[in-house]
C-alpha cells in the first residue's frame, strides 16, 4: 500500500534564478513503514545536477512548508516550487 500525496517519482521542475533557467530536480522522500507499506515522508529533496539545494519540508496537512537550504534559492523562489508540488498530481 502505498500512502501518498501527489508526488510519486522525481520530478524535474524547471524555473528562472536570476536570469538563468535552472532544472531542478524535486525527489520525495518515500519511507517504508510497519507491513512494508510506503509512507509519504513531506520532504521533498532539491538538487539540480549533483548539487544539493536542501529539502521543502511540509506539514501533515501539506499547507504549511519551510525551505532547509542555505542561500541557493530565495524564500519566493521555493514558494513557487512548494506551489507546484502541493498541485502536482502523478501523470496516469
Amino acid at each position: 500500500m502505498l500512502v501518498l500525496i501527489g508526488m510519486e517519482r522525481s520530478v524535474i521542475y524547471s524555473i528562472y534564478l536570476g536570469e538563468r533557467e535552472h532544472l531542478i530536480t524535486i525527489t520525495p522522500v518515500i519511507q517504508t513503514i510497519s507491513g512494508g507499506n510506503l509512507y509519504a515522508t513531506g520532504v521533498f529533496k532539491l538538487s539540480e545536477g549533483e548539487l544539493g539545494l536542501g529539502d521543502i519540508v511540509f506539514d501533515d496537512d501539506m499547507e504549511e512548508w519551510e525551505y532547509t537550504g542555505m542561500g541557493d534559492i530565495t524564500h519566493a523562489e521555493a514558494e513557487q516550487i512548494a506551489n507546484f508540488i502541493r498541485s502536482y498530481k502523478e501523470p496516469v
